[in-house]
């Protein structure tokens, strides 16, 4: 095969101008509030409210700010946490108590001491000071007293020291000895139990850092989140009061305020758009068959779908349930529609990935858009029945609802309200996306030009006005097209082509023919006169020739798809009328300066597209099966063979994208088909039977 023509420059120059404009768009709609946003106003935490804000829509969230502030306070509710008390520090203590009394004894049972001496040792105690009054009447106390105001002492001492007793609360601790004296003392006796307990009364309980913290994070964590709710049109701040931080947090929530573009939220759009641009050309350049990227108008409008349903979609990213409703899926249905689905799988990820970027909902809207566009374009199918387009819309509302079961009922559990209402907005989404995409593929099919299966479908039928013009004026030409037709649409699903439109292209390729049927041997009727015998070759070459420039006429005055020209154009590409150039370098004896090659030669150009190219082959393979009949199936090869060597002869298949392969498929597709068309057929004999006794014997009647 000759090789690939390249890309012209002006396409290539097209290509990186629409992927840099759309990619400029797109950073534009991610990025830029005005025009995409509700119109919002300044609110900082502290600033006071000059008008009453009330919240645009039904919300409901988790408020962090509320969450902390409630967490903070139970935080600072706990007490600071103190050990036990230390039983050992009572045990102490209590042995000091005992040991200073048995030295106040020994004071008082020493007769070898005068009184002032006697006095002089106890005010020397180290461990506990005694008023001179209290040491007075220690001295004059009976031993039995001493002894019971003793154990009282010790007694009282160990009660006191069983309880906490902080470091900043020993004070009160001794303030409350005398409490725990017994009743049946008197004044004074309770008096010096006190004063001698008092002096041994210590901290037993200190402060814990480590149970504190433990106290104070077990309560913070018992504090559960705070949803906060509003309704549509309740106040969040009244005119006059302060903005807090809870009420910012709701304006954020709300979207009531501007929170100015971060430079992570412009570098993460531009990596999104970056991957984008790259991911949708690498994959389309990748596949050399793919004549999309190659057409200026299939490119262009491609583009303008994308901007198009990519600012829709922003428009209502701060709604809460039209983002759902928004018929996303349109786009790729549209764009699988006029260029198959190939291009839709292409541009329905990025479209999706792009419209659900950076909103709050992105986690369950983002898989929503997705799902549901690419579920919807395999439902679609070949797009050649509204059934096609009902079924598309049931499978998208369908999975946008089994997306959204899986990625938002577990997060946002909502009331049987809002249920009610995520059901009947993506219901509505995917059947507004099937209609939506029935009426702009029939826009876009007439205004543009463009083909769609459809429009190839209604345009087949035998009843469409041309067709009947055609078969009235034309019926063997027709017939020939309609054999031409079955060869090329087989050979396109052999090969992977379009078979539709290979088939309903070959169905009008000669409808040129029409105007002068009896120009071309297959309207010819038997005996009559040949209108080419009376022309010279010239002007019978331009004739036949003619009906190429006729068909063209033809397809515009019945409006069919400007995708079917190409087959009226291509199927001789710029092929010459053989039989007629003959004629011409006989009459002149071979001399080929005298004769024009030009005026022998089709219009064309040569075929562009495996469709056209198909039809080329199956037109010149079908008219010479026909004028030779081959019998076996190596000689219909032969015949096919011969016919693609003659038309690659003249680089009629250079700019086709068909392959080796390809055309070894095409062979047998046409060989297959051919031998069923022209199979051999039993020899009935003479109608001429010998005069005998053809009516029922009386028996066989009784059967």
């Amino acid at each position: 095969m000759p090789a690939r023509t390249p890309v012209s420059k002006r396409i290539r120059v097209l290509q990186i101008s629409l992927i840099v404009a759309v990619s400029l768009v797109s950073f534009a709609a991610l990025t830029l509030p005005i025009g995409l946003r509700r119109v919002t106003q300044v609110l900082n935490v502290g600033d006071v409210s000059q008008t009453t804000q009330n919240a645009p829509r039904d919300i409901e969230y988790v408020s962090d700010v509320r969450t902390e502030e409630a967490r903070i306070a139970a935080e600072s509710a706990v007490q600071p946490v103190y050990s036990l008390p230390d039983s050992a520090i009572a045990r102490q203590q209590i042995e000091r108590l005992d040991t200073a009394m048995q030295y106040i004894t020994s004071v008082r049972d020493n007769s070898e001491t005068s009184l002032e001496q006697k006095k002089t040792d106890l005010v020397a105690l180290s461990d506990v000071r005694l008023k001179p009054e209290t040491i007075d009447y220690l001295l004059a106390i009976s031993a039995t007293r001493w002894e019971n105001l003793q154990a009282e002492a010790l007694r009282v001492l160990e009660q006191v020291m069983r309880r906490a007793i902080h470091e900043d609360k020993v004070e009160s601790a001794q303030a409350g000895v005398s409490s725990f004296v017994s009743l049946t003392l008197d004044e004074q006796q309770s008096a010096l139990v006190t004063e001698l307990v008092d002096a041994f009364v210590v901290p037993n309980s200190f402060y814990s850092e480590e149970l504190t913290t433990a106290a104070r994070a077990s309560a913070r964590e018992a504090v559960k989140p705070i949803v906060q709710t509003y309704k549509t049109g309740e106040t969040v701040v009244p005119a006059g009061e302060v903005i807090t931080p809870a009420d910012f947090e709701a304006f954020q929530q709300l979207g009531m305020i501007s929170p100015g573009q971060r430079w992570e939220d412009m570098v993460g759009a531009i990596a999104l758009i970056l991957i984008s641009a790259v991911f949708v050309p690498l994959y389309f350049f990748r596949r050399k068959r793919s004549s999309v990227v190659n057409d200026p108008r299939s490119i262009l409008v491609i583009a303008v779908i994308f901007i198009i349903f990519l600012i829709g979609a922003r428009l209502f990213t701060n709604r809460t349930l039209a983002p759902y409703g928004y018929p996303l899926q349109a786009a790729g249905l549209l764009i699988t529609t006029l260029f198959g689905l190939e291009a839709g799988l292409v541009i329905t990820i990025p479209l999706c990935l792009l419209a659900a970027y950076g909103v709050p909902n992105a986690l369950d809207l983002t898989p929503y858009y997705l799902l549901s566009s690419l579920i919807g374009l395999l439902a679609l199918g070949p797009a050649r029945r509204f059934l096609g387009f009902l079924r598309a819309g049931l499978a998208i509302s369908l999975s946008g609802l089994v997306v959204l079961v899986a990625f938002r009922l577990p997060f946002f559990p909502p009331d049987w309200l809002g249920i009610v209402q995520f059901v009947g907005v993506v219901l509505f989404s995917g059947f507004a996306a099937a209609s939506l995409t029935l009426a702009l593929q029939y826009l876009l099919a007439q205004t543009l030009g463009l083909t769609t299966a459809l429009q190839l479908l209604d345009i087949s039928r035998p009843d469409f006005p041309l067709l009947k013009f055609f078969l009235r004026n034309a019926p063997g030409t027709y017939q020939h097209s309609l054999q031409v037709a079955n060869l090329a649409e087989q050979a396109a699903e052999k090969i992977g082509a379009d078979p539709l439109l290979t088939r309903v292209g070959a169905q009008f390729h000669d409808i040129g023919k029409a105007l002068n049927p009896t120009f071309f041997i297959e309207n010819q009727i038997p005996g009559n006169v040949n209108p080419h015998h009376d022309l010279v070759p010239e002007e019978s070459a331009a004739t036949i020739i003619r009906h190429v420039t006729d068909g063209v006429q033809l397809a515009k005055k019945y409006r069919l798809p400007r995708r079917l020209h190409d087959f009226i154009l291509e199927h001789h590409g710029t092929l010459i009328t053989r039989y007629q150039y003959n004629q011409a370098m006989e009459a002149v004896d071979g001399d080929v300066s005298k004769v024009d090659i030009e005026k022998f030669r089709y219009p064309g150009p040569s075929p562009k597209s495996r469709e056209t190219a198909l039809l080329m082959l199956a037109d010149a393979t079908e008219a010479r099966a026909r004028a030779e009949r081959p019998d076996t199936d190596e000689d219909l090869r032969a015949l096919v063979r011969s016919v693609i060597d003659s038309v690659q002869k003249f680089n009629q298949l250079d700019d086709t994208l068909l392959t080796l392969r390809d055309l070894t498929l095409i062979t047998e597709s046409f060989a297959v088909t051919l031998r069923g068309t022209y199979h051999p057929r039993i020899q009935y004999p003479s109608p001429n039977l010998p005069d005998r006794d053809l009516t029922i014997p009386a028996a066989r009647k009784e059967e």
